[in-house]
């Protein structure tokens, strides 16, 4: 059995993103996690039935690319699709690491309130 993205030739990377080279959506960068949202369904291209497989648990842009040895940018343009179509969602973990390090809005009226007070 032979795995998606297993085949480089360029005519068969045209087919599989519509003949597109670039994806509509900027939500995915190489360390995004990707989590499936559904199941795969009939009739669903096979790239994205196997990213919606291996997305059961959040992984990463790259290792999807890995995974389906396909290069970054058309992974990118898969998921912009099953993004689209609400069937992934992207979480970013820079994002949401930096917010841990946003300080408390009480502690900062209360430094406000110091330096007014000077």
């Amino acid at each position: 059995m032979t795995r998606p993205g297993r085949d480089e030739n360029p005519d068969r990377l045209y087919t599989v993103t519509g003949g597109r080279s670039r994806s509509d959506s900027d939500a995915f960068d190489l360390v995004t996690l990707v989590v499936s949202e559904c199941d795969p369904v009939p009739g669903m291209q096979s790239e994205h039935a196997t990213i919606l497989r291996i997305c059961r648990n959040p992984t990463a842009v790259v290792e999807l690319a890995s995974d389906l040895s396909l290069p970054v940018s058309i992974v990118r343009i898969l998921l912009g699709d099953l993004h689209a179509a609400g069937r992934v969602t992207a979480r970013h973990p820079r994002t949401a690491a930096s917010s841990d390090r946003l300080p408390d809005p009480e502690i900062l009226k209360q430094v406000l309130v110091g330096l007014r007070n000077i």
